[in-house]
């Protein structure tokens, strides 16, 4: 799926080079992978390459898993085959009777060698990869070798059962370290709290850590017995598992194209503005971030601004300028539900249907409970559009957002409406 766009569409334009669109937690993560490599390389090119039969087959595996990463929602990109290869082999303590004898710099530097050819063949086609996101897949698993490798040469080596936890404590804490850099960075780049991008990393990636984990920590085990037929072994579950992980992640996005096809039938026949569906859509999701929501309320969210006109090709006229703000109440309201019909008879998009119906509603309403957050998002965004629409006007933009203040006794929100000020401030 495709990330939901933070600022409106008239911002996009202002193209920038790679590097600097990186904030700076992600310029420091990168940092330190690169100069963790480059100490690494000189390391491991100082005292020479042991086992080297080895490193080339877990250089190659990460190699295999990085050529195959993929995108998943929120614009995650992961390559679980990768991971698990370079957590084996910085958890590896023998390869049949052998001791792995490597040292955690020679672990980085396989990692790293492995992410960079793997890496290579997407470069080649234009598909740069996430800089942060790589650091991460050579950070992780080379903060497990720096613990476990001392540990793992100790009297420990004995002692199985203990080594095994000792294994899993491992895994887990650089599993966590992962989440929480990774909480940083979309917090800081989706201007979101902590909190929130913290807990929706836990759940995007924790199912792929688990397994990457695992397996990592299977292939480490078993090389023991197996020999190097352990990678072709436990690589095949990871690789089923990736595999759906990437049929949902296509399900995913294609909806969402739909979704904006969809979005755009009010355009095409007339009824709103060029490119109004996409504004609100986009303004929309960022005053979502500004108030916290989580990524499945923003995804929803987005869904629901997208489709929020579509009632009104059941109008036999169309409302000048597809301003539905300008419209009496209850054709606002006619409106809403006759849109949230439409999404209804989709069958799967009930709660977006509900966002849709109830984005006509005022905030304060003596009938009954305030709409929902989503609800509310949509009708200040939907409202500042219809009266600004693609214009870059400053004052007029600041004379609508005093107007909204204006209504936000009983209307608007206020909280959103200050809301939609912080995201108008950055767009400036």
């Amino acid at each position: 799926m495709s990330a939901p766009a933070s600022v409106p569409a008239r911002r996009q334009g202002r193209q920038r080079p790679a590097w600097q669109s990186l904030d700076s937690a992600q310029l420091l993560l990168i940092a330190v992978a690169g100069m963790l490599v480059i100490a690494s390389v000189t390391q491991v090119g100082a005292v020479g390459l042991k086992d080297s039969r080895t490193a080339i087959l877990f250089g190659g595996l990460i190699a295999v898993g990085e050529l195959l990463r993929m995108i998943m929602p929120g614009n995650r990109e992961v390559a679980p085959i990768a991971s698990a290869g370079a957590l084996g082999y910085a958890l590896l303590l023998r390869v049949g009777s052998e001791p792995a004898t490597h040292s955690a710099f020679q672990a980085v530097t396989v990692t790293a060698c492995g992410t960079l050819i793997g890496a290579l063949p997407h470069i080649a086609v234009g598909r740069i990869p996430a800089l942060d996101a790589m650091a991460r897949r050579i950070l992780s698993p080379a903060l497990v070798a720096f613990i476990f490798r001392p540990l793992g040469h100790s009297s420990l080596r004995q002692h199985w059962p203990v080594l095994i936890t000792v294994m899993a404590l491992t895994v887990m804490l650089a599993c966590a370290a992962e989440v929480v850099v990774a909480s940083i960075i979309r917090a800081e780049a989706a201007h979101t709290r902590f909190g929130i991008a913290f807990g929706d990393e836990i759940r995007a990636k924790m199912p792929l850590c688990a397994s990457s984990g695992a397996t990592g920590m299977l292939i480490a085990v078993s090389m023991f017995v197996m020999g190097p037929v352990a990678l072709l072994v436990f690589t095949a579950p990871i690789l089923v598992t990736q595999v759906a992980f990437r049929r949902f992640a296509g399900i995913r996005a294609t909806y969402l194209q739909t979704v904006r096809a969809l979005s755009r039938v009010t355009e095409v026949g007339g009824y709103v503005e060029t490119g109004h569906s996409r504004r609100v859509s986009a303004l929309a999701v960022a005053m979502g971030r500004e108030l916290g929501m989580t990524e499945e309320a923003l995804l929803e969210l987005e869904y629901a601004a997208l489709m929020h006109d579509i009632g009104q090709l059941s109008l036999r006229d169309p409302i000048p300028g597809g301003a539905t703000v300008l419209a009496s109440p209850s054709e606002q309201r006619r409106i809403a539900g006759l849109g949230a019909g439409v999404i209804t008879k989709t069958g799967v998009l009930h709660e977006v249907a509900e966002i849709v119906r109830r984005q006509s509603e005022p905030y304060r309403s003596a009938e009954g409970s305030a709409p929902p957050l989503a609800s509310r998002v949509i009708k200040v965004a939907n409202a500042y559009d219809d009266l600004v629409g693609a214009s870059s006007d400053r004052d007029r933009s600041a004379a609508v957002l005093e107007r909204l203040r204006g209504d936000s006794a009983a209307e608007y929100d206020p909280t959103v409406v200050e809301a939609l000020g912080h995201v108008v401030d950055r767009m400036r």
